[in-house]
């Protein structure tokens, strides 16, 4: 007897589990498609980035990703044209995490306490600066613009200028300027 009462209450939880499955909230698969068709995936085009923020002689920007265009909540992506020759002052990014993907040109990145590193990157190479790190960011070649998508782990513009290190490689030339790396 025991027994036919499992069996009883196996059939009736198969009962609630099909008729479960049977019944479909319609409203909210609507709903629910039309909350991703509009804040899933996004592509934005290469020739559609938007070149409405801060321009500064020496450099082009434009952002793809950011909260006002996607609502990026901790990430910042979009491209940099850096003029030939330009330089940064030393400094560095706080708690950010920085990515820099080189397209065209050549880029040389200086770091430490003293700038006493260097490394050189080109097409198809990417930079990571990790937080904190004393840097110093500069297009090597003085006669070709430097390409690069830069990727930043907030939105937040942090920079923190190093004031008692003298760089290797005095920006005198040209600066390399823009929202995130001011004129010292």
């Amino acid at each position: 007897m025991h027994g036919d009462h499992d069996h009883d209450q196996d059939q009736d939880q198969d009962h609630d589990h099909a008729h479960d499955h049977g019944h479909h909230d319609h409203a909210h698969d609507d709903a629910a498609a039309a909350r991703w068709k509009h804040d899933g995936v996004r592509v934005i085009p290469g020739d559609k980035l938007d070149a409405n923020t801060a321009q500064t002689p020496g450099m082009f920007r434009q952002a793809a990703i950011n909260h006002a265009r996607v609502g990026a909540q901790k990430i910042w992506a979009g491209t940099v044209a850096i003029a030939p020759d330009a330089k940064t002052g030393v400094h560095h990014h706080g708690a950010l995490e920085s990515v820099i993907y080189v397209i065209s040109g050549r880029a040389r990145m200086r770091w430490g306490d003293r700038l006493e590193y260097v490394a050189e990157a080109g097409p198809g190479d990417f930079i990571f600066v990790p937080p904190y790190v004393p840097h110093q960011e500069i297009n090597a070649d003085p006669d070709q613009p430097l390409n690069c998508v830069l990727v930043r782990s907030d939105n937040e513009a942090v920079v923190v200028n190093i004031t008692d290190v003298e760089p290797v490689e005095r920006p005198e030339t040209v600066h390399w300027v823009d929202p995130i790396h001011k004129h010292p």
